[in-house]
């Protein structure tokens, strides 16, 4: 009998459609993913567990072992894509590193609309702090030593820092200049800011004075935009003297 209420052509529409056993079980079965997925995906996460164990432990405390298990990989999968444990970290501090490259390019680019110099140097020092008070910057700072003092023909960890930084400096070298910093000017307080920052940040090794290293950011802010005054008002009394001398 029929459905009270349904046509005959309403319950054919209504039933679905029976698939071949091999299609349905085909549409139910995830895609298979690649070696090279497979592969991409085992080394992300070593690299995450081993970035969370370092910001635990430090680099001396982190042993390959802990990230293997915390990575949920065998030991050999771990050695299979970073044979020791100074290639697993420089493959860590190679991947924030380009992330925080990315992060700054970007936030220099913003702030170049319409800027002061004031602003440029505030948004500089912020940008420098964020990444040099890092405690993988120390990391890196670690590792580029111990090559230098190996004397390695090759050290990694300062090339990976000339690829990530350089581009970050080009970018707010830009950004002071449209604020109103002459060129040559700019690279100067550039150097000096980065120098401030990451001398302070090395210096949390021994002490760790945060107040007093906001209260010596500002200074230098103040020094620096004194400065810019000081050399923009150049012409100006130039001008003046050669009027009254010429007089």
């Amino acid at each position: 009998m029929s459905a009270p209420g349904r046509s005959k052509g309403e319950q054919r529409k209504a039933k679905p459609e029976a698939l071949p056993t091999g299609k349905a079980a085909a549409l139910d079965k995830p895609a298979r993913r690649t070696q090279a997925e497979r592969s991409g995906a085992t080394r992300a996460r070593i690299l995450d567990a081993a970035l969370v164990l370092l910001g635990e432990k430090g680099y001396a405390g982190l042993r390959t072992l802990d990230v293997a298990q915390a990575a949920g990989v065998s030991k050999g999968a771990q050695t299979h894509h970073f044979p020791s444990k100074d290639d697993l970290v420089v493959a860590v501090v190679e991947h924030v590193f380009q992330r925080a490259s990315e992060q700054a390019r970007d936030r220099a680019r913003r702030v170049r609309r319409g800027i002061t110099p004031d602003e440029a140097i505030k948004a500089l020092i912020a940008d420098a702090q964020e990444f040099f008070f890092s405690e993988l910057f120390l990391v890196a700072l670690d590792l580029a030593i111990q090559g230098r003092l190996r004397e390695a023909a090759r050290n990694p960890m300062t090339e990976l820092s000339a690829a990530t930084r350089l581009p970050v400096e080009a970018q707010w070298r830009a950004a002071l200049v449209e604020s109103g910093v002459p060129g040559d000017v700019a690279d100067d307080l550039l150097w000096l800011t980065l120098s401030i920052v990451r001398g302070l940040a090395v210096r949390r090794l021994w002490q760790h004075d945060a107040p007093r290293f906001n209260r010596l950011f500002r200074l230098w802010r103040e020094m620096a935009v004194g400065y810019l005054a000081n050399l923009h008002a150049r012409p100006a009394k130039a001008a003046a003297a050669k009027r009254v001398h010429g007089r």
